[in-house]
């Protein structure tokens, strides 16, 4: 056969990028970015190669494991459903519908046939004890969403190809391409803002790799952004900053919110968050003095204890400086595919708690930093057995080595998931999907997040084989034989329905249905669809009760008391305890990757960063091994001293951790690092939104040869 090209968008991250990919004879042969993608422009980043890899790993499952006596055996499909349903009807008729847990992965919504069948299969299974990476690092973008504008997917994004002005707390999209914001090539978006005379601010603990292009960086004491954010909406009203424009018309609260914030000038907040009250007026006074600007906050703003307060504050400043629904600013998207759902207010809040802390749902989910303690705590309702989607929460979420123990004690134990990694490892059945280059996939959230209206549908470039299931069959085969019971029967039970039906409707109903975009125009069109620019769309695309925005919703409000508490105390550190944050890197998405030898070869970047002030005080060397601990638990790992740290911070990447036993990760373990969800304290939320407060967690740090005995 002749050498062949196949174009399809890159699902292994946010940015979606467009891909050319040649092929011959069922091999891959190239990897190259799509040059007329209208959206990512021939830009690909390097992970984009681990779709042939992903494809090609020895180490990835192709047919479904149990667990036995005698090691992992595989079944054929059919029995694996069956035995897998009937155990899930089992532990339903034991111990309820709600002792039984769903924890999904962020690659679920990186997986449209996940993303649209698995709702299905959830219905069908009854549980209420629902979970998700969301809590780990954006509910509180959601939580804010759903406030102002009453729907907690109307989520705004940077207009970066208009704005002239960004400032960017706790975020790294040269790293991420965008995080809840789809915007594949930020670097050279970020080179064009400078190329037409605007500027790019950064705020973060660490000199980033953003920060390190922008034009200003300012280093900030992690978990003090509220603070920060509070002084900064102090300034515009003091100095008569506040102009939300067209916006005045349909905004509540403004001047609530003005006095709310008073107390916190500059000189108040100045001494927590280590930036001078001086700094911290330029930034409020250079964001309102912006023609065309914005201020985006992400990962480092969302997993601290007031994440919710930050993002309804980041929300409040784009409205009252006039970059809120503007072009340059803080804009909505008009995806081809509405995710939304139907018109009406949303209420899916704080209807049912957690059985041990009680933690309020939010979403239709419980936060994840207290799945292991209700699978720990005897008593009525005790999680008995769990079910995951593509998700590796021993890694990912808050000690892990917690949860690790509590998925050891589960009577029953189910992954949708193509490795067997350091969760799945205590699983009865995995279920492994077809994956990558054998499946087909429309990116339903990220087109929602984009910063330029697009549309595009990847069809699939290999045969999955008849041994193998798309992830939408194996949901779809779990509802049926959960609905029917003992009365299903394979030979006679309808064919699973194919998402690409709902994919097809929707974008016919959707926004751009009557310009007669379709599943088949997609098809004709492998690049992609360009849609346009972002438009503004309020009041239109408000879902609030009353089509207007309360700026100072009493929730946000009530729980500035927290904040105020915090203030007053002080951060509560010892002397010798500096405060942990964490980092990605280009080449993995989470723990995604690491098995992976083109993206995880190299020197080894599972290091813990320090400030050569830090590692003087600690008579610590350069690559010396060093011991971390924090209240859950102790790690060891190099230290890597560089000035790009805040003194008083130490940083480590997460996802690493790959040296427990009973996995299939060859090469992981090889580069296995240590984890620094090993660190971090499932008793530190956010009270607000139930996000996991991963950063600034406080750590002692010594040389690893000190001996702690008495």
């Amino acid at each position: 056969m002749p050498i062949e090209t196949h174009y399809r968008a890159c699902n292994l991250c946010e940015a979606i990028c467009g891909l050319e990919i040649t092929h011959e004879n069922g091999r891959v042969l190239s990897i190259a970015g799509d040059a007329q993608d209208p959206f990512s422009r021939g830009h690909i980043c390097p992970k984009a190669v681990g779709l042939k890899d992903i494809y090609e790993d020895p180490d990835r499952l192709r047919r479904p494991l149990k667990r036995t006596a005698d090691g992992w055996q595989e079944l054929d499909w059919n029995t694996a459903l069956d035995e897998v349903a009937a155990a899930l009807r089992q532990q339903r008729e034991a111990h309820g519908p709600h002792a039984t847990a769903w924890y999904a992965g962020n690659p679920s919504v990186h997986n449209s046939g996940t993303q649209l069948a698995a709702p299905g299969f959830l219905r069908a299974l009854g549980s209420r004890s629902l979970f998700s990476a969301s809590s780990v690092d954006q509910l509180p973008h959601h939580f804010a969403a759903w406030q102002l504008y009453g729907h907690p997917l109307l989520l705004p994004v940077p207009d970066l190809d208009r704005t002239d002005h960004w400032l960017i707390l706790g975020g790294n999209p040269l790293v991420s391409n965008g995080s809840l914001m789809t915007a594949p090539d930020v670097a050279k978006r970020l080179q064009a803002i400078q190329a037409r005379g605007g500027k790019v601010v950064v705020v973060d603990p660490r000199r980033s790799e953003t920060a390190a292009k922008a034009d200003t960086h300012h280093f900030i004491r992690p978990g003090t952004d509220v603070f920060l954010l509070l002084a900064m909406t102090q300034v515009l009203f003091a100095e008569n900053l506040v102009k939300p424009g067209r916006l005045a018309g349909i905004t509540d609260g403004i001047e609530a919110l003005g006095a709310a914030v008073a107390e916190f000038t500059p000189e108040h907040v100045g001494a927590i968050t280590g930036i001078a009250p001086a700094e911290i007026r330029t930034l409020a006074r250079e964001l309102a003095a912006a023609e065309r600007g914005v201020i985006y906050g992400r990962v480092g703003v969302s997993v601290q204890e007031f994440g919710g307060l930050c993002l309804w504050l980041i929300n409040a400043l784009n409205l009252l400086a006039g970059h809120l629904d503007e072009p340059g600013g803080y804009m909505f998207a008009t995806p081809a595919l509405d995710v939304l759902g139907k018109p009406g207010p949303y209420n899916r809040y704080d209807r049912y708690r957690s059985r041990v802390r009680q933690a309020p749902e939010f979403m239709g989910e419980l936060p994840v930093a207290c799945l292991a303690e209700d699978m720990l705590t005897p008593g009525a309702g005790q999680l008995r057995a769990l079910v995951t989607s593509c998700g590796n929460p021993v890694l990912s979420t808050p000690n892990g080595g917690q949860l690790d123990a509590a998925l050891a004690g589960l009577e029953f134990m189910v992954s949708i998931d193509i490795y067997l990694n350091e969760t799945t490892r205590h699983a009865h059945y995995i279920l492994p999907p077809a994956t990558g280059l054998e499946t087909a996939h429309y990116d339903v959230s990220f087109h929602a997040l984009a910063i330029r209206n697009t549309s595009r549908y990847s069809e699939p470039l290999f045969d999955k084989g008849p041994d193998a299931r798309y992830d939408w069959e194996i949901f779809e085969g779990l509802r049926q034989r959960l609905e029917a019971g003992d009365a299903f029967d394979v030979a006679t039970a309808p064919a699973p329905e194919n998402p690409e039906a709902k994919i097809d409707l929707g974008l016919r109903y959707g926004a751009y249905g009557r310009t007669g975009l379709s599943l088949d125009k997609l098809r004709d069109n492998p690049h992609g669809i360009d849609l346009g620019e972002l438009q503004p769309r309020l009041p239109a695309a408000l879902r609030t009760e009353n089509q207007r925005i309360n700026i100072a919703a009493p929730l946000f409000l009530a729980d500035l008391d927290r904040a105020r508490c915090v203030l007053t105390a002080g951060l509560l550190v010892s002397d010798n305890q500096l405060l942990l944050i964490s980092r990605r890197e280009l080449r993995s998405n989470n723990s995604w990757m690491h098995n992976l030898p083109r993206l995880i070869k190299g020197r080894n970047r599972c290091t813990l960063q320090l400030n050569p002030a830090d590692a003087a005080a600690r008579q610590l060397v350069d690559g010396q091994p060093v011991r971390v601990r924090s209240r859950v638990g102790s790690i060891e790992l190099p230290v890597e001293i560089t000035p790009n740290l805040m003194p008083g911070v130490v940083s480590m990447p997460h996802g690493y951790g790959h040296a427990r036993p009973g996995t299939r990760l060859e090469v992981a373990q090889a580069h296995a690092g240590v984890s620094i969800n090993d660190l971090t304290d499932e008793a530190r939320l956010d009270e607000l939104t139930g996000n996991a407060a991963l950063s600034a967690v406080p750590v002692w740090v010594e040389a690893a040869d000190v001996n702690l005995t008495p």
